[in-house]
Formats: structure tokens, C-alpha cells, sequence
């Protein structure tokens, strides 16, 4: 199993997450993008120490971004996760 810290990446404190939260008891992650459902799962449960009943992963493609110049870039893939937890369970967001 890989690092539980390499696989969740960072949380999304957003008003789409808050929104969530306060409706569905779900939480947004960004997590690493070899990440499956069971790898997020287990590190969310292990970290927060939290029941976790069912994981939802988004994958978003980079976008092409123009530079100053007549160049273009891009920007990272990321994937995002969507875990909703068992009712009575939360995650403190300090």
C-alpha cells in the first residue's frame, strides 16, 4: 500500500465542499492521480480516523493555458474525491 500522505494530497475548502458537507456529510480531497477508490477509502479512514461508506473520484485534464507570449503551457492534471462518511462522523477543519 502506498504512503497514506501520498495519496491524499490536500483538502478542498471550497463553498461547493461546504455546501456538501453541510447537505450530504461529504468532503472534496485532491488526491494523487494513480489513486484508486480503495487506496483513498483506506487513508481517509486511517488519517481522520473516520467510517467512510462511499468514495466518488473525478479525473480533470490539464488545460491549455496562453503565456505572454504567443506560446501556450499547461496547466496539471489533478484528480479530485469525493468521500461521504457514515452519519454522526466529521472531519475537523481547522
Amino acid at each position: 500500500m502506498k504512503n497514506l500522505t501520498a495519496v491524499i494530497r490536500t483538502i478542498q475548502l471550497t463553498e461547493k465542499a461546504t455546501r456538501l458537507k453541510e447537505k450530504h456529510n461529504q468532503y472534496l480531497f485532491e488526491v494523487d492521480r494513480a489513486a484508486n477508490k480503495l487506496e483513498v477509502k483506506k487513508a481517509v479512514e486511517r488519517l481522520f480516523r473516520v467510517q467512510v461508506t462511499n468514495v466518488n473520484i473525478m479525473n480533470y485534464r490539464g488545460k491549455r493555458k496562453r503565456e505572454r507570449s504567443a506560446n501556450y503551457g499547461m496547466r496539471s492534471a489533478w484528480k479530485r474525491a469525493v468521500v461521504t462518511l457514515k452519519t454522526g462522523d466529521a472531519i475537523e477543519l481547522t
